[in-house]
């Protein structure tokens, strides 16, 4: 190598060098860019039930305009909300006569209404409070349970745990934000029999509920106590599957509430002028040629 050929040797290295810093700085800028992860606060699973998603089927839609309806009624100052459980207890399809004559027992001059619909989990219920649901209604209580459709019969762990109770806080918000004179009524999940796996998780999940009552605004009732045992068996002739109640299962979620209702209500009046129950719109459909 001659003299002259190490100067340009050393340009080169210079300029390799050079480029080597200019890499490391862009990576650098890209890293600082990017937003920080929270150690403590994961991020919102895409189903989670803090998101609201409607049930896009026909009969689900169908259903929703119907309850829709029946909220732009008025004349509403008890509004229960949720799933089949909530639905079938004050719904007019005939293999569930039994339980509306309950419900009409238990709550006739409270004037009350079911927003309950089949299959639906929180996110599902948080979409239909969200549009139009509960719009104008200004009830004077809701009475929510919930979420057993999201614990499912399969364990989920500490992150489906957590995630429910997220369900519900954004189901609180909703409901505070369309009637925010309401008070609130949060029903301890069911214990279900299809998997005494997830007994545990309805546990915790009904302990965080509890902690959200603060018995001015949010009331709690539990009683669960009275429908199964202490390890979330359910007794002899509450339930018709291992989910969904008898009568007789209503009639004890029906006296757990009692208290609470007449502490916000009063007694009930002698008179009623609740809209009309609805049923699964799917069950008065006109058959093909009729």
């Amino acid at each position: 190598m001659s003299d002259v050929s190490i100067p340009r040797f050393r340009a080169l290295f210079a300029v390799i060098g050079g480029l080597n810093l200019l890499a490391t700085s862009y990576v650098l800028m890209a890293q600082a860019s990017k937003p920080p992860q929270s150690a403590t606060m994961p991020s919102t699973r895409s189903d989670s039930a803090a998101i609201p998603v409607p049930r896009s089927d026909a009969n689900s839609m169908l259903a929703h305009r119907q309850l829709v309806a029946k909220a732009r009624a008025g004349g509403i100052d008890l509004y229960f909300l949720g799933d089949s459980i909530t639905r079938r207890w004050g719904c007019t399809d005939p293999q569930w006569s039994a339980m509306l004559a309950n419900w009409k027992r238990n709550f006739y001059g409270w004037n009350a209404a079911d927003f309950g619909w089949g299959g639906d989990r929180l996110q599902n219920i948080l979409w239909r409070v969200q549009n139009g649901e509960l719009d104008g209604v200004n009830p004077k209580v809701i009475v929510v349970l919930a979420a057993t459709n999201n614990v499912g019969n399969r364990p989920g762990g500490d992150e489906k745990v957590a995630d429910i109770l997220k369900g519900f806080d954004a189901l609180i918000a909703a409901c505070r934000e369309k009637a925010p004179s309401a008070k609130i009524v949060l029903t301890a999940i069911f214990p279900r029999n299809d998997n005494p796996a997830v007994v545990p998780e309805i546990f915790r999940i009904n302990d965080g509920l509890a902690k959200l009552a603060d018995g001015k605004t949010i009331f709690y009732v539990n009683v669960n106590d009275k429908l199964s045992d202490a390890t979330g068996r359910l007794f002899a002739g509450m339930t018709v599957d291992g989910l969904h109640p008898t009568v007789k299962g209503y009639q004890v979620w029906a006296d757990g509430l009692r208290p609470i209702l007449t502490q916000l209500l009063g007694p009930p009046a002698q008179t009623d002028h609740a809209p009309p129950p609805t049923g699964d719109p799917s069950a008065v459909r006109p058959r093909a040629g009729s």
